[in-house]
């Protein structure tokens, strides 16, 4: 029997062998994966359930919000609130702040013109932080439904190195805007967040806005926001916000 034939006897063999090696290599894969899948379930729901449990918690309470407005790193304005939920869940603020003085309207013609561009300088920023504010508040906190419909549409992952033991991070895309990213550190042990980086935009995706959230823990055991820093990158502004002096109403 000579060699060309000998070859093609021992191709199904070789055929056989590279099947039988492939089923194994998707057996082992499919527990794996299917435990990959469960993890970020069990997590979303926890998540979802972190996030609910906090809210209702946080309607109990009150409390003190400083807003410090920098533009080029120049503070240009800083504002006091005292907080409470309203009964659809988002926040009511009452100034702290004294009125404003009257503007004196002695002076020349200069004088007023050059006060008029100031004041119309400091409406112009303002104005921009005020939606930077107000798109803040569709990412935080994260709300339950937004995460589930994230999960739903297969936009959530558990991405590998968490900086803490029992630290897990979930990234989840076009959370709110397309093409927007949102990193969540969560703490599976404590069922609390830590932490949340946003990256996402004004009305233009060339307009980046960037979020950094951190988080802290009431005496009862309450996860409440303590810090935003919203950074609009184009304009070079800068929002940093505190929370504290949380009081039972």
């Amino acid at each position: 029997m000579n060699s060309r034939r000998l070859s093609h006897l021992k191709l199904p063999s070789a055929f056989a062998l590279l099947a039988i090696a492939g089923f194994s290599v998707a057996a082992t894969s499919r527990p794996s994966r299917a435990q990959g899948a469960a993890d970020l379930q069990a997590r979303v729901a926890e998540l979802k359930e972190s996030s609910a449990k906090n809210k209702q918690a946080l309607a109990q309470y009150t409390w003190k919000e400083t807003v410090k407005i920098i533009l080029k790193g120049e503070e240009k304005k800083t504002e006091h609130f005292q907080v409470h939920q309203g009964p659809d869940g988002k926040p009511v603020k009452t100034s702290l702040d004294p009125a404003p003085a009257a503007q004196d309207a002695s002076g020349g013609r200069g004088g007023r013109l050059k006060e008029h561009v100031v004041e119309k300088k400091k409406e112009e920023y303002k104005e921009y932080a005020d939606q930077m504010k107000e798109l803040a508040q569709h990412y935080v906190p994260p709300d339950k439904d937004a995460i589930q419909e994230a999960f739903q549409k297969g936009n959530i992952s558990i991405v590998p190195g968490g900086d803490i033991p029992g630290e897990v991070k979930l990234v989840i895309h076009n959370y709110y805007r397309p093409g927007d990213s949102v990193t969540l550190r969560f703490d599976k042990n404590q069922k609390q967040l830590q932490a949340i980086s946003i990256a996402t935009y004004m009305n233009d995706p060339k307009d980046a806005m960037n979020l950094t959230v951190a988080f802290g823990r009431l005496p009862d055991g309450v996860n409440h926001v303590s810090a935003v820093t919203i950074e609009g990158v184009s304009k070079q502004l800068t929002v940093n916000t505190t929370n504290s002096d949380y009081q039972k109403m």
